[in-house]
């Protein structure tokens, strides 16, 4: 998961952002104030080194996709899947783990959120 795990991001200016991310939304541009969260350089250096690590979030692309290159300084994403590829279920937009197309079983989910996966 990307926002609220590994950063946090908000659209009023935020004095010490990590970065700003400009991103359009129904033709009009925001910029998007993004804080990263504590340790996570150390923790996504690690995790890259250990495990094949890919980004599954609920947020828009053209939002994540930018966040994620500048967060991901090691390359520990090794795929990236966006709203995209989610499932809507019951108002909420929803992480369906069969789409990693991995071993069900070998997969360990780091989320805010546990009913944001099925």
């Amino acid at each position: 998961d990307l926002d609220e795990t590994l950063v946090h991001s908000s659209f009023k200016p935020v004095s010490n952002a990590d970065f700003i991310i400009p991103v359009e939304i129904d033709g009009v541009m925001h910029q998007v104030y993004v804080l990263k969260r504590p340790h996570v350089d150390e923790f996504l250096r690690r995790m890259g080194e250990l495990f094949e690590c890919v980004l599954f979030t609920a947020s828009l692309a053209k939002y994540a996709d930018p966040v994620a290159d500048l967060l991901d300084k090691w390359g520990a994403f090794r795929a990236r899947l966006f709203r995209e590829s989610c499932v809507f279920h019951r108002g909420n937009y929803v992480k369906d783990l069969s789409r990693l197309g991995r071993d069900l079983t070998r997969i360990i989910i780091v989320d805010n959120s546990p009913a944001s996966y099925v």
